[in-house]
């Protein structure tokens, strides 16, 4: 069974929602630069009331050093971070006592390879732009995924996935997960409930032949 993290949350109906279509995991972007930034302490009350199946991951970017993600991710009482930015593998081996999700932006230079390096316990691989550290709904090829898969714990797809991609995407990828956002929202940060419902029915069964 392919899990399903919807990132991006920024309120509790949204979680909610989320939760109560099939979502195995949220994610709460701490990037103040990102139009879905939430603060940890709101972040936090939102987990609370979340059941405890349900893996809360932490989205950083850059933060200035591991100690400073290890203590967001304490105040906000989230049980994996992903690493969005540039972080090196140094940085990534360095948090120790979390779980963590290195993303890397996927463009012509990118070589499978390069994700092995990291030895994080879990690689997201995410469509490159410019324009922002994830979130974009910038798609890439699925056949570099799919290479990358044997070469890492565990890979979780991204960029540009939605009900009517993801399906293809997982028996193309065969990922551990699939994490979407930008495509199933109404603006950023606000869900569209709808879509949410429509993109998790879209991954079950799929992938499974």
């Amino acid at each position: 069974m392919v899990r399903v993290k919807i990132c991006g949350i920024t309120n509790l109906d949204d979680a909610l929602a989320s939760v109560a279509a099939g979502a195995h995991a949220l994610g709460f972007n701490f990037y103040r630069q990102s139009p879905r930034y939430i603060e940890p302490s709101d972040a936090r009350r939102i987990i609370e009331q979340l059941p405890a199946t349900i893996v809360s991951v932490g989205v950083f970017v850059n933060e200035a050093s591991p100690e400073e993600v290890e203590r967001l991710a304490n105040a906000a009482g989230v049980q994996a971070v992903q690493l969005h930015g540039d972080e090196p593998a140094s940085y990534c081996r360095a948090l120790k006592k979390l779980f963590v999700i290195k993303a890397l932006r996927v463009n012509d230079n990118f070589a499978p390879e390069q994700a092995a390096e990291y030895e994080t316990d879990g690689i997201l691989l995410d469509g490159f732009t410019t324009r922002a550290y994830g979130g974009a709904g910038q798609s890439f090829d699925w056949s570099v995924a799919a290479r990358t898969r044997p070469l890492v714990a565990k890979l979780f797809l991204a960029g540009a996935l939605n009900a009517n991609n993801v399906a293809a995407a997982i028996e193309s990828v065969q990922p551990y997960a699939v994490d979407a956002c930008s495509g199933l929202e109404t603006a950023p940060g606000l869900k569209d409930v709808a879509k949410v419902r429509a993109f998790i029915a879209a991954t079950q069964g799929a992938g499974s032949s």
